[in-house]
């Protein structure tokens, strides 16, 4: 197996799992570990909260010990503050710390954070050199390759992001105005990686083995991230790492053993968060882990309403009947 290596942080040569806005929590990060994801990164978390004390803030920065190597990701718009919290971070012990420069959402973008800072190199660049400073381990940046069609500045960012001191770049191959429509840019994450000399790790449009590779292969990037491709299909590293090892597909997996995958990622929540909390948060996943299965429309419907274990269970046992092979 090929290795990466990020500052001190050795990385298999596989897929690494995105971070994820109200998806990449620890209990999804451990699932995807389950199968293989090589790295993870946290949910974005907002270096002024931290700075200020906020709880959830801090509870997102817990990181379990079967969960590495793995990244806390910051997003915010001041050096100072960007800095201040990537040295608080040092109490979590993060093997990486990587700065938010993608996200496209309004919220996020509004304040200047996130792909906002596409627009303001010079910003960026300081808030990087900050981070560096301050963190007590490598720091990475996440970005896009520009804010629109007409102002796609990825070869200068990245360059930028590199005299900063970090010490790996993603690529996300969309522009802000994008979000995540139309189709991603691999051509600009192969010039990004011929521009720097850091290693670059490729985002977007990978939903597959097969594309997993292909992205290698087309763009010459060091490592893969898989986001939305990993929606409902955690195993989707195994595949990965299989296909990559063997050059063989695994078959896809009985409904009965999603169902159960499904399961185990609900206990590992309800682990971490508790019961009411964590039947609320799971309702997203149940609507991609039966994704595609015969009656879905119905299912979705069904887990609005969920609200204990022992329901989910019930609609995971139906679902397993419904679709069986026999």
């Amino acid at each position: 197996m090929e290795y990466i290596q990020i500052g001190n942080v050795k990385i298999e040569r596989t897929a690494a799992l995105a971070p994820m806005a109200s998806v990449a929590d620890r209990a999804y990060r451990l699932i995807c570990r389950e199968f293989g994801a090589a790295y993870t990164v946290s949910e974005m978390i907002s270096s002024k909260g931290l700075c200020y004390g906020d709880r959830k803030s801090a509870k997102m920065c817990v990181l379990d010990d079967n969960d590495r190597p793995t990244a806390i990701q910051l997003f915010g718009e001041d050096p100072e503050f960007v800095g201040r919290a990537a040295y608080m971070l040092g109490e979590y012990r993060p093997d990486i710390i990587d700065i938010n420069m993608g996200c496209p959402v309004p919220k996020i973008v509004s304040g200047g954070s996130g792909s906002a800072l596409m627009k303001t190199p010079e910003t960026a660049q300081q808030i990087c050199a900050a981070a560096v400073k301050n963190a007590g381990c490598p720091v990475t940046v996440k970005m896009r390759i520009g804010w629109d069609e007409n102002s796609i500045n990825a070869l200068d960012f990245a360059k930028r992001m590199e005299q900063a001191g970090v010490a790996a770049i993603t690529v996300h191959g969309r522009t802000r105005r994008q979000m995540y429509s139309g189709k991603s840019d691999w051509d600009m994450i192969r010039r990004v990686k011929e521009s720097v000399s850091i290693p670059v790790i490729g985002n977007g449009d990978v939903d597959s083995a097969e594309s997993c590779k292909a992205m290698y292969e087309q763009t010459g990037c060091d490592l893969v991230m898989i986001g939305r491709g990993s929606y409902g299909r955690p195993w989707i590293f195994e595949e990965v790492r299989h296909y990559l090892t063997t050059g063989e597909l695994l078959p896809e997996k009985p409904v009965t053993e999603r169902m159960e995958i499904m399961l185990r990622h609900a206990q590992m929540l309800i682990a971490d968060v508790g019961e009411q909390v964590a039947m609320k948060e799971m309702r997203h996943n149940v609507i991609w882990y039966v994704k595609g299965l015969h009656g879905a429309a119905g299912y979705r419907r069904e887990c609005g309403e969920v609200t204990t274990f022992a329901q989910l269970k019930v609609l995971a046992e139906r679902v397993a009947e419904n679709n069986s092979e026999g």
